[in-house]
């Protein structure tokens, strides 16, 4: 997960403060002190920090709370309220709309993934149905075409460039009415970088600026500066009319809260984070979630999104009505779902309760080989044993070390699978007959608590534990609005609907 460290501290700063017996002001300038610590080791700004520290203090005053009042909470929503604050600049950003024709340049500092993130933008708004084309306009750095022309190859792209042409903004325009010929709804121009901000690079981008007249200027910048990347956004801003930043190596980078901090700081709406080197690794920027997930309350909605995305509306019924009989099957569907939806480590921190202390640095790509590992297994297993309501009962030591044989592992990798299977089994029978109306945030007081008895009693204990028990539970039915969290569930594999 993006920022995992700063989350884990400040998340086990509140829980430290929520142990304590008395909620006091000894307590809460402790509490303080560690989000302030983990705040500057996060690099960011220390006028930033002693901001934030301010306003909690001024929100949550011990002596004017009226007796019985829940201190834990409001400091909580406090500290919630003000990191939401501190990476919003309240400035929303251009969005293009599918069927009518957007032109977006990217521009920024060379080294900072400007190519790759074309790509990654353009791969993002294809899957949303869009039409996008890709232009390099770079005509400074060796390389810059053939890059850009093997990204777009891999994304599926259209792509146009010149290794003849030295003038980017006639490159840019060319490239333009070509796409527009081809009925292109999102055009995106890929600009020069330089290895310093330099007024050539500045007069390069006012040019090819001029010249294409883009809907949105998107600044890419590299996450690992950290608060630096104030100076940055803002000569950025000023020269070339930014409207929304993209900051990119944000995984493994501890210095990424002081570098969205610093943009934030500018006005300037950052829209995507870049997490890792391949084109799926590019993550919506939502102030809101985000923070929810660096907290370990989770982002339900943004979950169901993701779910939505993957399994289409048509199939998720007849996904709830295989539930009856959980087998192999059903089970290496599932694995093939959550291996689409991304990293394990973003998808888990959806689910509230969960800490990134539960998926250690490292652990994330070990849990997904154990997926693939299951997965090659079940491969070599025949239809009756994938089919079978009962595996384990039908699993002989033959059957066993052919499946073992077959899939290249070992004996006790096939046991450790049916294990894995028989666990899962077990919580799916205890959710299979659960029945969660559509849009349950929607309904009345008492069928809603009728609706949260029901999922008292069948979710597992200990994930009713990481949803924070039941108050926990109650306002994430709250939180659910008009989100439907039986077709959240099913497509989990864990409910059913009326």
């Amino acid at each position: 997960m993006v920022l995992a460290q700063l989350g884990t501290s400040i998340s086990g700063a509140l829980a430290r403060m929520s142990k304590a017996t008395v909620v006091d002001e000894k307590v809460l300038g402790e509490c303080l002190k560690e989000i302030t610590r983990a705040l500057l080791q996060s690099d960011v700004q220390f006028e930033t920090v002693r901001d934030v520290q301010a306003n909690i203090k001024k929100i949550v005053s011990l002596d004017t709370l009226a007796a019985g009042t829940n201190k834990r909470r409001i400091i909580q929503q406090a500290v919630f309220s003000e990191l939401c604050r501190m990476l919003d600049p309240g400035k929303p950003a251009f969005v293009p709309k599918k069927g009518k024709p957007s032109v977006v340049m990217f521009v920024g500092l060379q080294g900072s993934g400007k190519t790759t993130t074309c790509a990654k933008y353009a791969q993002y708004y294809q899957g949303k149905g869009f039409k996008p084309s890709l232009v390099c306009a770079d005509t400074f750095r060796a390389g810059a075409f053939d890059q850009l022309k093997q990204n777009a190859t891999k994304a599926r792209v259209p792509f146009y460039g010149s290794y003849m042409e030295s003038d980017p903004a006639k490159i840019a325009v060319e490239g333009l009415e070509r796409f527009r010929k081809e009925k292109s709804d999102l055009i995106i121009i890929d600009t020069s970088g330089r290895h310093k901000q330099e007024a050539a690079l500045f007069e390069e981008m006012r040019q090819v600026a001029e010249a294409t007249k883009p809907d949105l200027v998107i600044f890419v910048m590299d996450g690992s500066i950290g608060q630096a990347a104030f100076g940055q956004a803002q000569a950025f801003k000023q020269s070339a009319s930014v409207g929304a930043v993209i900051v990119t190596k944000m995984d493994g980078h501890a210095n990424g809260g002081g570098a969205l901090s610093a943009v934030a700081a500018t006005n300037s709406p950052v829209i995507f984070i870049g997490t890792g080197e391949h084109l799926g690794d590019f993550d919506v920027f939502d102030v809101k979630p985000f923070v929810s997930r660096l907290l370990g309350m989770g982002d339900l909605p943004g979950l169901i999104d993701k779910l939505q995305d993957i399994i289409p509306a048509d199939q998720q019924h007849d996904l709830l009505e295989k539930l009856s009989t959980f087998t192999l099957r059903l089970l290496y569907e599932q694995f093939q779902n959550l291996l689409k939806m991304g990293s394990l480590g973003q998808v888990f921190s959806m689910l509230p309760g969960f800490s990134s202390e539960l998926m250690p640095k490292g652990s994330e790509k070990d849990g997904q080989a154990k997926i693939k590992r299951y997965m090659t297994i079940m491969d070599s297993m025949t239809d009756a044993e994938l089919d079978s309501p009962n595996p384990k009962k039908l699993m002989t030591e033959s059957r066993t070390i052919r499946i073992a044989r077959g899939s290249g592992r070992q004996v006790r990798d096939v046991v450790d699978m049916l294990d894995e299977y028989k666990r899962l089994a077990k919580v799916m029978g205890k959710m299979k007959n659960l029945k969660i109306p559509k849009n349950i945030g929607k309904m009345s007081d008492t069928n809603q608590n009728q609706t949260i008895q029901q999922l008292i009693k069948a979710l597992p204990p200990q994930m009713l534990k990481q949803m924070g028990g039941i108050p926990g539970l109650q306002a994430l039915v709250k939180k659910m609005g008009g989100k439907d969290m039986g077709e959240m569930l099913g497509g989990m594999g864990l409910g059913g609907d009326l």
